[in-house]
């Protein structure tokens, strides 16, 4: 159901008063004015400061900036409230409530911006509306002027301000404290791109010394590159910064268009950011029309092998693996993408009512590209002489398992583009739902970065030709989601962080990564995290090994609830599920589509419990996770329908647990249970709890 209510228009001359908007609860204000002609900002919480003076503007590359010598020509309220229904997500039905405030400014010059502000009960958006005009069409943004002008020394949680990846460990420091000079880079990232000492991503969530909750981010980036931030580490001012193209400028632009919306949520509980939905709401509605294709799939595949170093992504293992005479290639032994081996994992799949399998490095291509930065890689289309796709599809279809494609292109995006409708037609042609987009390495064009608004046009663009094609989209190497999801739907999920992958062969992810991913990274929308794996120490492959995943076996389940996705991995070797049954069953029932979610407890950097109700059967699922301290609590369950008997099934961290010393120690109990009933958790040290709760018939 929509609502507008009715507009008020108040023409202003003069720039000597603020003019204000508040939260539809009144916890939230804004005030905008102008200082001597600059646009500037403040924001309140119950009446205290959280944002002080603010200034906002853009800057363009041929002069003549959009940042000072304004007045107002008039102000616009109104309020909105409607409810709107993803495709598939937390929630089935999300309210999108809010205040607006648009401000028309204009320059002698004659040249014209509007800011548009959204109050929301959860924080404050804005964004620049550059409307049609004479004096402005085709333009370029050389910088905004976005400042979020903070209050104190807050804690902060943050990851330095790639260019090229977000694949990195979270710091947390005090806002003084940044600094990325005195980080230890060697953490398994390839390719490095930082936009400076002090400069740090977004999302960034932070804690006051008053106990506030702050996040800065921002949603809907289309035709825009990526907002980093610089900070000002002595008077915790933070300056945008946006990621520039190959020769420096930031944006290319034509009017009418808007900037992406810049963000600040704001709480004193925890669970009103990690629940938000803001992000999402700032977005266009979906513009598919017939979304019946897109589902949630639940997938193994031939991947994690690779990771652990069981198998390779290559059929020959060097660019000089060939026959001199034919130049045919010549097998390693080692492919893991075999006919053969892909058979085997759909048969698993079908034997535990998985929906698909998927298979990296069944193309040619594999043996030379990395660090080459070579521009024709792959097809997309060619198979390597032990993977038969045709024999393999029939197989799946004759097991009712669907399968997932895989598109890696080495960073040489322009290759993939060329090659994209070819590409999707061969998917179509063998029934491929769903593909893996990758972007390792540096891009082609050369001198682009993956957060440039060349590469958001791209990511972007693949989801919408996909949509055309029916297929869903699971991007890896990607910029970080910002929302687009609501208005594409198709863009299933996303990696755009630092995955489980992580924990194979570097120093992996600290027990509190997965606790402050909800906070940050799956604001912007769903995260492929690839969770499961059992053998948590890697020295089962190789005794040599000293790598090891930082959770426990039990806080493997938990993420299957914790983080969000309709698209979920059990990532693990098949093998290794088969040692653990009883585990393995919760993956096997976990669902991935919402009905309703609750956050119980949420703490950033320490612990998170969420309660998810299954959009389909009823079911809940609960997800408890916490970092490197054990943790104890109580849930109260009164979550569940009043009046009727569950049977809770919890799968917890064995009372030896330890994610280093004894990860894979855990227990299995049932309990009767009701909307009255309690619940205690005991949480290892970088453990978790997993928990069905069934109706009892």
């Amino acid at each position: 159901m929509k609502k507008i209510f009715p507009l008020i228009l108040v023409l202003i001359t003069g720039t000597l008063f603020a003019q204000h908007v508040t939260s539809p609860s009144g916890n939230i204000s804004l005030d905008f004015k102008l200082a001597d002609g600059k646009p500037e900002y403040t924001v309140n919480y119950k009446n205290k400061p959280v944002v002080l003076h603010s200034l906002l503007g853009v800057k363009l590359k041929e002069g003549n900036d959009l940042a000072s010598g304004f007045t107002i020509e008039s102000v616009k309220n109104d309020a909105f409230n409607e409810s709107w229904k993803p495709v598939l997500g937390e929630e089935s039905s999300i309210v999108n409530h809010y205040n607006q405030m648009t401000v028309a400014l204009s320059q002698t010059s004659g040249r014209k911006l509007s800011i548009i502000f959204r109050i929301f009960n959860e924080g404050v958006a804005f964004r620049y509306d550059f409307p049609q005009q004479k004096d402005l069409n085709y333009f370029i943004i050389s910088d905004e002027i976005t400042q979020f002008n903070l209050t104190g020394d807050h804690k902060v949680f943050w990851i330095p301000g790639d260019y090229d990846s977000q694949e990195y460990v979270y710091n947390e420091t005090k806002l003084s404290e940044i600094d990325n000079d005195k980080l230890n880079l060697n953490n398994g990232i390839a390719l490095k791109t930082i936009g400076g000492r002090y400069v740090v991503q977004s999302p960034l969530m932070m804690k006051s010394q008053d106990k506030l909750y702050l996040n800065i981010f921002e949603a809907a980036v289309v035709n825009y590159p990526v907002m980093h931030l610089n900070v000002d580490t002595k008077t915790f001012k933070l300056n945008s910064q946006l990621v520039p193209n190959a020769i420096g400028d930031k944006a290319y632009l034509q009017t009418p268009c808007v900037s992406p919306w810049r963000t600040i949520m704001i709480s004193d509980d925890a669970r009103d950011i990690v629940s938000s939905k803001m992000i999402l709401n700032l977005n266009d509605p979906s513009k598919i029309d017939d979304t019946s294709w897109i589902k949630p799939m639940k997938y193994v595949g031939i991947w994690w092998e690779m990771h652990v170093g069981k198998s390779t992504w290559d059929f020959a293992g060097s660019q000089n693996a060939q026959n001199a005479a034919s130049q045919d290639l010549i097998p390693t032994g080692k492919h893991g993408a075999t006919t053969e081996n892909t058979k085997r994992y759909i048969d698993f799949a079908a034997k535990n009512g998985f929906d698909g399998v998927l298979v990296e490095g069944w193309n040619v291509g594999w043996e030379d590209w990395f660090g080459n930065w070579k521009e024709e890689v792959f097809d997309f289309v060619t198979p390597y002489p032990d993977f038969n796709i045709k024999e393999v599809t029939d197989y799946a279809k004759s097991k009712g398992v669907k399968m997932i494609m895989h598109h890696e292109t080495s960073g040489s995006v322009a290759n993939y583009e060329r090659r994209l409708d070819r590409a999707f037609d061969n998917m179509k042609k063998f029934g491929y739902p769903a593909v893996k987009s990758g972007y390792v390495g540096r891009i082609i064009p050369r001198g682009e970065f993956h957060d440039g608004q060349t590469m958001v046009n791209h990511f972007n663009f693949v989801a919408r030709r996909a949509a055309d094609y029916k297929l869903m989209i699971n991007s890896h190497e990607s910029s970080r989601p910002t929302g687009y999801s609501r208005t594409y739907p198709n863009y299933i999920a996303a990696e755009a962080a630092r995955g489980n992958e992580f924990n194979a062969w570097s120093t992996g992810n600290p027990p509190m990564h997965e606790t402050l991913l909800p906070f940050t990274r799956l604001l912007g929308g769903p995260m492929d995290y690839t969770p499961g794996i059992f053998e948590i120490k890697m020295n089962v492959y190789d005794p040599k090994k000293t790598e090891q995943v930082h959770t426990t076996l039990a806080k493997q389940l938990a993420l299957y609830v914790t983080m969000y996705s309709p698209l979920q991995m059990a990532a693990d070797l098949p093998e290794n599920y088969e040692k653990y049954p009883d585990a393995f069953q919760f993956i096997k029932d976990v669902a991935m589509d919402w009905e309703t979610s609750k956050y119980l407890e949420a703490e950033p950097g320490d612990y998170i419990t969420v309660v998810r109700k299954d959009k389909k059967s009823g079911r809940w699922f609960l997800g408890a996770i916490t970092d490197e301290n054990a943790r104890k609590s109580e849930i109260v369950l009164d979550f569940l329908p009043k009046g009727q008997k569950f049977k809770a099934t919890i799968y917890e961290d064995g009372k030896d647990a330890d994610w280093k010393k004894n990860p894979k120690s855990y227990k299995i109990r049932t309990a009767e249970v009701t909307s009255k009933s309690k619940i205690a958790l005991a949480l290892a040290p970088g453990g978790g709890t997993a928990i069905s709760f069934e109706p009892v018939k």
